[in-house]
């Protein structure tokens, strides 16, 4: 299995550092994987939900450690370049995001 394409946002939070998005053999893709700021640097977090008991189940992880590296190295390196072309971490306004902002009297 090959990525395809990875997209990273930026989030330029204190541990939450940005959300990717990523394509595999252009046929599948998995959302809301997240890049976390931890003692030891960033890591990647893979999709959970939150169960009544309050704790967090992942909802798809590779079966791998192999594979877990091949993603979190991929992911990891995008995540690098997009904070290469934006440094302040933050996440660029979408179009929609700013049609949504009232216009600002100057």
């Amino acid at each position: 299995m090959k990525i395809t394409e990875i997209r990273i946002h930026l989030m330029g939070e204190e541990r939450l550092k940005a959300f990717a998005s990523v394509t595999f053999d252009d046929s599948f893709v998995v959302r809301n994987m997240k890049v976390v700021e931890g003692a030891k640097g960033v890591f990647l977090c893979m999709p959970s939900r939150k169960l009544p008991d309050g704790t967090h189940k992942d909802m798809v992880h590779p079966i791998n450690q192999e594979f877990r590296q091949y993603l979190e190295e991929n992911i990891l390196k995008a995540y690098n370049e997009e904070l290469a072309k934006n440094p302040n971490g933050a996440a660029k306004p979408t179009t929609e995001a700013a049609a949504e902002e009232p216009a600002k009297a100057e």
